[in-house]
């Protein structure tokens, strides 16, 4: 395993971070292709032995039960000080006033919810899921401030959002003596590259952590484009995010299918080794629900593309309708979080 460091602190972190969303119970709202406890031991037990040190769940995955099995699992198996958890708070626990958001309030709440699921008394890295419109950055800032001083969190990030919000937090934390962001969870890859234009530069200019979610688009990048799941068939997220772009969709998986074959490598890891290559990023969110899956990710770690290879990997690629800042077309997707 490469090991490198998170973005502008001493913090150590793999150069792979291993997503929770697969782990959870799949009969809570959200994902229903989603494993429990007992299936789910193996992909921990597999990452830490690979020698990852980087976990990233949210309070909304699974109802709140990814936070519960990745918490006592890693407790299990793995050595507090040695390991890196990282979690994220936006979206409603419940259908309510207050149950959701950026407010003081809701923040204050949300990271005590999430310790408590986790069991443990400090998280790594605690993230805003996304930017709520509806809450003054001033307070968003003050707050995460407050909860890192309080003891509770160690370090805050942030996830997809314009580059230009992001940049204005930054300047009001940086401004009003706040704890910084250190990191950005957005979407980057093959299929998507739109934070090529103004976030990546802007992480690359502050030194901000960069761990890209869903590096293998949803796992479209690793099969060929007829190819389809029980995830990709009742994914709706995934159907949101691509449903509009589908032709030149096509054409970069197949132009990743071409390479792969002429490498005899997997699909996975010539696209994950793509992502891998891009001087911002720090470390790619990489899900797991075959024990390949981890393999083919830590394989492509040494997967080296040439300027040529990038070149006609990257060649179709035509702009895409801006996605990424929310994950999902607002209001089409509607999530909640067990308190």
């Amino acid at each position: 395993m490469k090991y490198v460091q998170f973005g502008n602190t001493g913090l150590t972190v793999s150069k792979l971070c291993l997503g929770c969303m697969s782990f959870g119970d799949a009969a809570a709202q959200g994902h229903d292709w989603t494993m429990g406890e007992d299936d789910a031991r193996p992909f921990f037990r597999q990452a830490l032995e690979a020698g990852i040190n980087f976990f990233d769940t949210a309070n909304m995955y699974s109802g709140g039960t990814s936070e519960e099995i990745t918490g006592k699992l890693l407790k299990e198996m793995a050595h507090r000080d040695e390991i890196v958890i990282a979690t994220k708070a936006f979206f409603r626990w419940r259908d309510a006033p207050n149950t959701g958001g950026l407010s003081a309030k809701a923040l204050m709440h949300a990271v005590d919810d999430s310790l408590r699921r986790l069991g443990t008394d400090y998280i790594d890295l605690y993230q805003i899921h996304r930017l709520d419109p509806n809450t003054p950055m001033e307070e968003i800032v003050e707050t995460l401030d407050a909860i890192v001083r309080s003891g509770k969190v160690r370090y805050v990030g942030a996830s997809s959002m314009f580059a230009w919000q992001f940049q204005k937090m930054l300047h009001l934390a940086e401004s009003a003596g706040l704890k910084q962001f250190v990191s950005m969870q957005n979407y980057v890859n093959l299929l998507y590259r739109e934070e090529e234009r103004e976030m990546l530069p802007l992480c690359a200019d502050r030194n901000i952590a960069v761990m890209p979610w869903s590096p293998l688009a949803r796992g479209k990048l690793t099969r060929p484009w007829d190819s389809q799941t029980d995830r990709s068939e009742s994914d709706l997220v995934g159907k949101a995010l691509y449903s509009r772009t589908q032709e030149n969709d096509r054409q970069i998986v197949e132009a990743v299918e071409a390479l792969a074959k002429e490498r005899g490598l997997p699909m996975a890891q010539i696209a994950l080794a793509w992502v891998l290559h891009k001087p911002e990023v720090t470390s790619p969110i990489i899900g797991a629900t075959k024990a390949h899956h981890i393999d083919d990710a830590v394989a492509a770690l040494d997967v080296a593309l040439s300027p040529e290879e990038i070149r006609r990997l990257e060649k179709p690629y035509q702009p895409h309708p801006v996605l990424g800042i929310f994950g999902m077309p607002q209001g089409e997707i509607k999530l909640s979080v067990r308190p």
